[in-house]
């Protein structure tokens, strides 16, 4: 009579049989397919300017910003140098050089940019003289233990680390916009603060329609987000705020969780427009909560632009119909790779810009509400 099979014996021999059993299967020979997961697609999107201007080169922001991320780069240091491309084109009157200066005559700038992977992010706000506040930006985030300098600190900052502080950053072209404002606004600004808000801007409008400055560019500002293959997610904003601002006057450009946000697992959303609208209800960093839920990022996008009409309650901010008298526009990238732009108001013209391996488009921005974004 044989050995009798020892327990451990049995459970060792009954195990292997399983695991022959659940193997797959080899078809004429071959060993059986592995699926390997796919990471997404790099993309790179951005408000429409960043599709439009090349400052004498051959590249647009989101052409170069995709074509350094396809190559390798930093996804960040690939997104700032497209903006810069924007940011140093004196033909762009809402960013940078040449931006539309606040209602002394004085062009001031904020940037933030955020960084998925390292979670880190820097920003600044009210700089002046520096035509790069992006990189300024990313210098704060590099080199401080903070997210935000402002102001003449800021200044100070940049003009340490070596950047060129100029005394203007006029150009011809934003300076005679800024003289034609002030001749047609009463010179005593800070009498009557609203009559001053509805003057200001009521003559902000006729200029644009009149074509003294783009009407986008009243608010104007460029956002860039993108991801690479490995998954990667980062972003910037970089603007010249208001037109004809109150001096000191800061947006949400540079704040985190308004002007942009960045979570390096979940997405990225940074807005232009109205910026005000925009800090009251941190709009970026609850789209990217939303996606975190499981939303698209045109349904994240789009319940962001729901928080902001729900408290847009003030009369001087409505329409006669209730609805918000502004604009404001959200670009959004998932994890996956997946993108969206998406407006408050919209017409056949309203684009957003995308880069991806079909190369560079304009795509239609998605509207909340039906109409033109400005009345009359």
């Amino acid at each position: 009579m044989g050995r009798r099979m020892r327990r451990r014996e049995f459970v060792f021999s009954t195990a292997a049989a399983g695991l022959v059993a659940a193997a797959p299967r080899a078809v004429s020979g071959k060993a059986p397919a592995v699926l390997a997961p796919q990471g997404p697609k790099p993309v790179v999107i951005s408000s429409s300017n960043g599709h439009r201007l090349k400052n004498g080169g051959t590249q647009t922001c989101v052409e170069k910003a995709f074509s350094m991320i396809t190559q390798g780069s930093d996804v960040l240091e690939a997104l700032i140098a497209g903006v810069n491309i924007v940011e140093l084109d004196p033909e762009d009157s809402s960013v940078g050089y040449g931006g539309l200066p606040n209602a002394e005559g004085v062009v001031q700038l904020d940037s933030c940019c955020m960084h998925g992977p390292l979670k880190r992010a820097g920003g600044v706000a009210a700089i002046e003289g520096v035509r790069t506040p992006s990189l300024v930006a990313r210098a704060v985030m590099d080199n401080t233990d903070h997210h935000l300098l402002v102001g003449k600190g800021a200044q100070e900052f940049a003009r340490n680390l070596g950047f060129k502080i100029e005394d203007d950053l006029n150009t011809e072209r934003s300076r005679r916009a800024w003289l034609e404002w002030k001749r047609r606004t009463d010179p005593e600004h800070y009498l009557d603060p609203k009559k001053r808000v509805e003057a200001g801007m009521r003559t902000a409008f006729e200029m644009a329609r009149e074509g003294w400055i783009e009407m986008e560019h009243l608010w104007g500002t460029i956002n860039c987000d993108g991801i690479n293959a490995k998954g990667e997610i980062c972003g910037v904003t970089t603007t010249s705020g208001l037109a004809f601002k109150i001096p000191g006057r800061t947006g949400d450009s540079p704040i985190l969780g308004a002007g942009l946000y960045v979570d390096g697992a979940v997405g990225a959303a940074g807005s232009t427009g109205r910026g005000e609208a925009n800090l009251y209800n941190l709009t970026s960093f609850l789209i990217v909560e939303c996606m975190r839920r499981g939303m698209s990022p045109k349904d994240a996008g789009m319940e962001g632009l729901r928080r902001i009409k729900a408290n847009t309650v003030e009369k001087r901010l409505l329409r006669p119909n209730g609805d918000p008298a502004f604009d404001i526009t959200f670009y959004i990238l998932n994890a996956k790779g997946e993108y969206a732009g998406v407006s408050m108001y919209a017409n056949r013209s309203s684009r957003y810009a995308v880069c991806t391996e079909k190369g560079p488009e304009l795509l239609p921005l998605e509207p909340l509400l039906p109409g033109p974004a400005v009345e009359g």
